[in-house]
Order: C-alpha cells, then sequence, then structure tokens
C-alpha cells in the first residue's frame, strides 16, 4: 500500500493509503455528537471505542480468538524492538509496485504482511475527513508517528475496512503534498521507510502496515509529523485518554483529549526519551509489588527501558522481572485455584472466570517519582478459553531487555502525556 498526504482536521497533514498513486487533501468540520464529547478553545475530547465493544463499528465479521489478538499483538511488539535495536532501513525490504509510476525503487525497513490485521486488539476514534467530511474509524496509536487513512482510488491493493474508502476527489480542500515539501523529507525518520515519489504528479509516498478493518491510523507519538505535534500550536503539545474495556458496553466513557490538561487528579511520572527512538514515550519504572509486598529484584534489574504503548495489548517484561512476578503471583493464585495449561504467549493460567476468580492479589506497578497503576482483576488477567483465565503479563522474546506497558493494564486509568513539561500522569476511575 502507498501513502500520500493530505490535509484535513483545518490543515493538520493526513497521509492518505491508497493503491493508485493520488495525493489527497482534506479538511473537517465539526464531528457528529455521536464520536465527539466537546470542543473548545483549548482541547478537543473524542469518544475513544474498544475495537471488539459492544456496538463497534470494526467487529470482525468472524470470531475472533484471542489467539489472533496475541499474534498480532507479538508482531507490534517485535516492530517496536527493532525500532529500539536500531534494525532498519534496508532490513526487511519490501519492494514497491512495479506500476511504472514510482522513480525511487528503496526499500521499507518495516516487515509487512499484506492481509494480516496488526493491533486488532487496539482502540479507535470516528473523525471528519473532507469538505463535506465524512467520518472514518481511525486506530489510535501512541507508538506511531504518522497519521493516514485509505483513499480512493484502489489500483494495487487496500485492505478491508469498515468504512467506506476515503474519496480525495470529491472534497473541495483536495491538496498535493509535493516531494519537495518538508514533510516528505521527514517520513524515513518518522517511519523507517524511505519515501517514493509518483512520477507524474510529483506526489509523496509511503508505505505501511495495516490496522484491521480500520480506515487507518492517528499517530499520537513526539514526532514532528505526528496529529499531535501538528495541533500543538492550537491546542498546546499534551493529551490524555481513558481506555473503556471491551465489555463496558456503547456509553463506557473513554475518551481521547488533546489539548490542556488539569494536573488535580493525576500522580505524575517525568516522561524520558531513548536516543534509539526519541518518538516514543518511556518513563522508569522502580517496582511491582504483588498483595502489597515488594519483588525480589535489586534496583538495577529495574533499570531496562520502559515505554507506555497504547497500541500494545500485554504488557511485556524481561524475563528475570516476569519470572519474579509470576513466581509470587503463582504462590498465592494456586492456593485458591487450580492451574492450567499456557495459552499462546501466557503461560500462567488458571481454571474458572474472570468473574469466579474473586480473590485476584493487587498487583502495583510504582513509577519515578511516586506515580502508580494500582492493578486489580480485570486489569491483570484476562479470559483465555472457555473456562480458562490467564495473568496478562509476558516475558519479552528472546535477549530483549525491554519492558512495554500494555492497554490491557491501562484500561480505565486516565493516563495524561504533558510532553511540554516532559511528564506522564496516572488517575484512577478516567472513564465515565
Amino acid at each position: 500500500m502507498e501513502s500520500i498526504g493530505c490535509r484535513s482536521l483545518g490543515g493538520m497533514i493526513i497521509w492518505c493509503m491508497v493503491c493508485y498513486l493520488t495525493l489527497a487533501s482534506s479538511s473537517s468540520q465539526a464531528e457528529p455528537k455521536a464520536y465527539v464529547q466537546s470542543t473548545n478553545q483549548s482541547s478537543i475530547h473524542l469518544n475513544i471505542y474498544h475495537v471488539h465493544g459492544h456496538g463497534s463499528s470494526l467487529t470482525p465479521n468472524s470470531s475472533s480468538l484471542l489467539s489472533d489478538v496475541l499474534l498480532h499483538d507479538e508482531e507490534h511488539v517485535k516492530a517496536l524492538s527493532d525500532r529500539l535495536a536500531n534494525k532498519g532501513l534496508g532490513s526487511g525490504s519490501v519492494k514497491p509496485p512495479k506500476s511504472g509510476y514510482l522513480v525511487e525503487p528503496n526499500s521499507a525497513s518495516i516487515p509487512l504482511n499484506p492481509g494480516l490485521s496488526i493491533g486488532s486488539g487496539n482502540y479507535y476514534v470516528k473523525i471528519g475527513l473532507g469538505s463535506p467530511p465524512k467520518y472514518y474509524a481511525m486506530i489510535l496509536d501512541t507508538g506511531s508517528s504518522l497519521s493516514w487513512l485509505q483513499c480512493q482510488p484502489c489500483v494495487v491493493y487496500c485492505h478491508a475496512q469498515a468504512d467506506p474508502l476515503y474519496d480525495p476527489s470529491v472534497s473541495k480542500t483536495y491538496k498535493k503534498l509535493s516531494c519537495a515539501s518538508a514533510e516528505c523529507s521527514r517520513l524515513k525518520a518518522a517511519t523507517l521507510n524511505n519515501p517514493l515519489c509518483q512520477t507524474d504528479s510529483n506526489a509523496c509516498l509511503t508505505i505501511e502496515g495495516l490496522f484491521g478493518r480500520a480506515a487507518g491510523i492517528i499517530g499520537l507519538s513526539r514526532d514532528k509529523l505526528s496529529m499531535l505535534a501538528q495541533l500543538s500550536t492550537k491546542y498546546g503539545h499534551a493529551f490524555s485518554y481513558c481506555l473503556p474495556t471491551a465489555t463496558s458496553g456503547s456509553s463506557g466513557g473513554g475518551f481521547l483529549s488533546i489539548g490542556s490538561i488539569s494536573p488535580a487528579p493525576y500522580k505524575f511520572t517525568p516522561m524520558l526519551t531513548d536516543s534509539k527512538i526519541p518518538s516514543l514515550y518511556f518513563l522508569r519504572l522502580t517496582a511491582i509489588t504483588v498483595s502489597g509486598r515488594a519483588l525480589g529484584l535489586t534496583a538495577a534489574m529495574y533499570r531496562v527501558p520502559t515505554l507506555i504503548d497504547s497500541g500494545t495489548v500485554i504488557t511485556r517484561l524481561p524475563m528475570s522481572m516476569y519470572a519474579a512476578l509470576r513466581q509470587a503471583f503463582v504462590k498465592i493464585m494456586s492456593t485458591k485455584y487450580a492451574q492450567a495449561p499456557a495459552y499462546s504467549i501466557l503461560d500462567t493460567c488458571f481454571k474458572g472466570t474472570l468473574k469466579s476468580l474473586s480473590a485476584v492479589p493487587e498487583i502495583k506497578m510504582v513509577f519515578q517519582g511516586g506515580a502508580d497503576l494500582t492493578l486489580r482483576a480485570p486489569n491483570i488477567l484476562i479470559e483465555a478459553d472457555q473456562g480458562i483465565t490467564c495473568l496478562a503479563f509476558a516475558g519479552s522474546s528472546g535477549t530483549n531487555q525491554v519492558a512495554i506497558i500494555g492497554n490491557r493494564q491501562q484500561q480505565t486509568y486516565s493516563i495524561a502525556y504533558d510532553v511540554s513539561t516532559s511528564r506522564i500522569g496516572f488517575a484512577p476511575g478516567g472513564c465515565h
């Protein structure tokens, strides 16, 4: 798939994924009340929906097993790990289509698998694009620098999506973005993909992956091309969200707010930067407790790169850290519940449903400065199969010494990203 720059949300650039090499530009008007909570001079508040939630427009056509979600989650984590390891440009190349339209046959560095719906356990918002606006389900991803959606005409390839494809020809604000533009020159650093150029229109192109039946992605990383950076001049360099559970119902209270943050309900921890991939959101994990008791780990064992990511489902921990967590958790749980065989990457499972496993020990993740995620059963466990429930944590594969805080553990917390002051805040009970 090729993505092409277009403008939306009052001038913000959205890269359009198309299969005929076309450039689009769009501008949005007010969102319908079903999709927006409020707008004012200092912020935008959109509803967030769980892909598998009640009434979701992105619910798969066929039944979706947790094993599929975990498979896609592993693909997502591998892509993040490769970026952190600087495995990029020049590896896992994907050749552009031999259509005669491209003048730079450069390779893409992130492995792509057309047809694989990566990130099926994620969250989306509905955004109006074009003039007049039409509304599209866009995956929310704090790990993505680029915002994009698929566009007509679709000649080479477009993945199946729930909404009709965006048609740039019907937008009054259609506008090209040239290969010589500053935005085009930033694509390589933002996506690890070398940009391509359309011969006949001088349109800037890039190749990106797929995200289920969504129309595209809203990237909220710290890159200059992200939606956050482009809206920061109007609303400030900050955003917050609360991720609802899949069982919250259509009014689960999930939200995405771009703009000013009220510090009152939050406990903050410093927002850190990794020089290998400065666009992602890192923080310092200082302790993990199970039922109030700290794991037997030294301070040095916690000094691993730790990032928080809305696109990862299951929290990953370095194997030494995960082994200590698993041991402490099983020691308590096994006195009350029978253990069950492993399920996919989840190796700590018990017989019973989330509802029947009522005596689950609290897990607390403590961060630098005293901020914490205090987790109870719905954030700790996940129902893997009929009558089988597993610990929603996994060990990082191979020699990967990286911790990733996934969206299962973030659910129902209000999480604030104050980029302007370099801090991340946590507040329980955020979804209303």
